[in-house]
């Protein structure tokens, strides 16, 4: 599932100037804060469509990953994994 989020939020929510920046300030913060504000930025209900050839930069954190496109637009996708598949039973 992808996802467009506005830059702004994301900036504010890391409290960081732009997008390089970002990786350094998730680097070293607790990953449960990280989940916790990277789900936070899942709730919004715009799903959108990326083009993975226009991606620039590119963050991934466990089941997170965000893109920054060459459009300045900034997207993030969750890896849901389907748990309930691993068992036969």
């Amino acid at each position: 599932m992808t996802k467009q989020i506005s830059k702004n939020i994301l900036f504010n929510t890391f409290k960081v100037e732009d997008f390089t920046s970002l990786e350094e300030v998730i680097n070293n913060m607790p990953p449960s804060v990280v989940e916790y504000y990277l789900d936070n930025l899942d709730q919004i209900e715009d799903n959108s469509y990326l083009n993975k050839r226009d991606i620039e930069h590119s963050l991934y954190f466990g089941n997170y990953s965000l893109y920054l496109d060459y459009s300045d637009n900034i997207y993030l996708e969750i890896d849901i994994k389907d748990e309930e598949t691993d068992s036969f039973w």
